[in-house]
């Protein structure tokens, strides 16, 4: 079976006579936008149909996605892709020079007085309200034409770079490790998925080996860390943002009330959470609380992998389960080869999904070990592609959605797969499940909170200036502490998270952490309607999800009948979760 994606249905090469056609029509198109921008926008003459003229050439600008997203993605699994990052670094100058007829375009909307009427007035402009209603709300951080246009230049030399570098770095590492008995040099993904090993000498070596690596890249990481996060902050001032905080909620479409509601509830529950670390450090056998490296550590007796084969044939068959149309969707995935899974030297570490509106498609990367965590993890991608597929008929400029609820549907199919395993399971198997359930949601919980409260603190002290690499483990020590408290042994903590996480290194997305929280807890909440409704709630839920970028966050939890203002709902979720660990504490 096929372990690698195909990306034909993009490009065939980057030396194909359709990507070099393809190619100069997009840099054409950058041109055409801008010319016409300069010529049209300075004036709010004829407003509605400048605003309709643009809002339709925005929908048909797929040549642009198209380029960009195959050199990222042939880049991503081949860090010796010399042509992939040569386009790249071409299409980020030219997606600044894009800027152009952006930022004009932005200023026009701003500039009417009269812009609730135009809306009222054309089909075209009411369909796209949400987004024109939001860049007027959002004008007053805009900057001159001149300077965003500077700006967005910069940033392909600034924190694009650093962020390329990081990438290089860790998909380019090869660590010394011992794998029962024997001396491998293997890659920092391969390294990393050891953690899960049912050997636990093998884990404790993995993890000693990986700190030894990242010693050897930790100034240049530290480097891009620090450079990464002025340019946020010099973002920050410039603009007149309250703090870095603050310009992500902007930009994730979401009020500080409801982040704030969130984190409170986790905060809460983050005692009773721990009672599943120090059960755990008990059931292996160690006399005090969770050494970090123990805990990705499978529990109990059953080995559960599963084949490449036997993943796919499990995920589609309980995606069927849940809705026939989910589980053609994958199945057409896999038979399509949208997914690269195999672990090899020079692909990027994690998994991602990234969806294609301009072909109506998805590319999912992943490094597939066969672990049953593996598994929930080709899940969760896929359910990043199914709610790209939810959002195929919408126009373009409708089809992108905030950080936050970008993290729902995935959650919600990997909650169907683990859920669907424990069924299946006989005792001894449903509890090693139930541990891995448990572990994943708290790693979304436990660990996400440790992690906005290390961003926060660098952010905080990155305002003095940049910090050293000491300064920088001894934040993220310190977050890891008050987030895990007595359920890790702090002798036995992870000082290099920092490099390890590339959410971090996301120039354009800070904090981009509590996200997957949100995801996880608003699609708990949405499957506790899902096993209370059947499958009446299905239409509602595909609904949903092609509501998502065109709503506030808010205004998407009303759609679902949730107030995610109020601790409530999110107290009611996160319960679900303390039950399991109940459950699991009780054996």
């Amino acid at each position: 079976m096929d372990m690698r994606w195909n990306l034909d249905d993009l490009y065939t090469s980057f030396e194909s006579d359709e990507f070099l056609r393809d190619f100069e029509l997009a840099k054409q198109e950058v041109k055409d936008r801008n010319s016409w921008a300069k010529e049209n926008l300075k004036s709010s003459e004829n407003a509605m149909q400048k605003l309709e003229m643009f809002i339709n050439r925005g929908n048909e600008f797929k040549l642009f996605q198209k380029i960009g997203s195959y050199a990222n993605l042939a880049g991503s699994v081949d860090d010796e892709n010399e042509a992939a990052k040569k386009y790249l670094d071409i299409f980020r100058t030219e997606l600044a020079d894009l800027a152009v007829s952006e930022v004009m375009f932005n200023s026009f909307v701003g500039s009417l007085s009269n812009l609730q009427e135009l809306i009222d007035a054309s089909p075209i402009l009411k369909e796209h309200e949400f987004m024109l209603t939001e860049i007027m709300k959002n004008n007053k951080y805009m900057l001159s034409e001149k300077e965003e246009i500077i700006l967005a230049k910069y940033r392909t030399t600034g924190s694009m770079a650093w962020s390329n570098m990081r990438n290089q770095i860790t998909s380019t590492l090869k660590i010394d490790v011992m794998v029962e008995g024997e001396e491998k040099s293997l890659p920092l993904t391969a390294v990393r998925n050891l953690a899960y090993s049912a050997n636990a000498q093998t884990r404790k070596a993995a993890y000693f080996a990986e700190q030894q690596g990242y010693e050897e890249v930790e100034k240049p990481t530290a480097a891009a860390l620090n450079s990464i996060k002025g340019e946020a902050l010099t973002n920050v001032k410039l603009r007149g943002y309250k703090d870095a905080l603050d310009m992500t909620l902007v930009n994730y479409k979401m009020q500080k009330e409801t982040l704030d509601a969130m984190l409170s509830s986790m905060e809460s529950f983050l005692p009773s959470f721990r009672r599943f670390y120090k059960k755990k450090a008990q059931i292996l056998g160690h006399s005090g609380s969770l050494p970090f490296y123990d805990i990705f550590a499978p529990v109990g007796k059953v080995d559960l992998t599963f084949s490449y084969a036997e993943a796919k044939d499990f995920i589609i068959e309980n995606f069927n389960i849940y809705s026939k149309e989910m589980g053609d969707f994958a199945r057409h995935a896999f038979d399509n080869n949208w997914l690269d899974v195999e672990v090899r030297d020079g692909k990027r570490g994690g998994a991602f999904c990234h969806n294609l509106h301009s072909i109506g498609q998805s590319r999912i990367m992943s490094n597939y070990d066969g672990s049953f965590s593996n598994l929930t993890t080709l899940a969760h991608e896929l359910g990043h592609a199914y709610h790209g597929y939810c959002l195929k008929n919408v126009p373009f400029l409708k089809s992108s959605y905030s950080m936050p609820i970008a993290e729902t549907a995935s959650t919600f199919c990997e909650t169907l797969i683990t859920d669907a395993a424990i069924k299946n399971a006989d005792k001894e198997q449903a509890f090693a499940i139930l541990q891995e359930q448990i572990s994943d949601s708290l790693q979304v919980i436990v660990d996400i909170y440790s992690r906005f409260v290390f961003e926060s603190n660098l952010f905080a002290k990155r305002e003095s200036g940049p910090l050293s690499v000491s300064e920088i483990n001894e934040l993220m020590l310190s977050a890891q502490i008050k987030a895990y408290g007595d359920g890790l042994d702090k002798e036995y903590l992870h000082k290099y998270m920092w490099i390890n996480k590339p959410h971090y290194y996301a120039a354009h997305n800070n904090f981009y952490n509590f996200p997957y929280a949100y995801g996880l807890l608003f699609s708990l909440g949405l499957y506790a309607q899902y096993l209370k409704e059947g499958k009446g709630f299905v239409p509602k839920y595909n609904e949903l999800l092609a509501a998502t970028g065109s709503n506030t966050l808010e205004k998407i939890g009303d759609l679902a009948g949730i107030d995610v203002r109020k601790s409530d709902f999110w107290n009611l979720s996160l319960k679900l979760v303390e039950e399991k660990v109940d459950k699991f504490c009780s054996y």
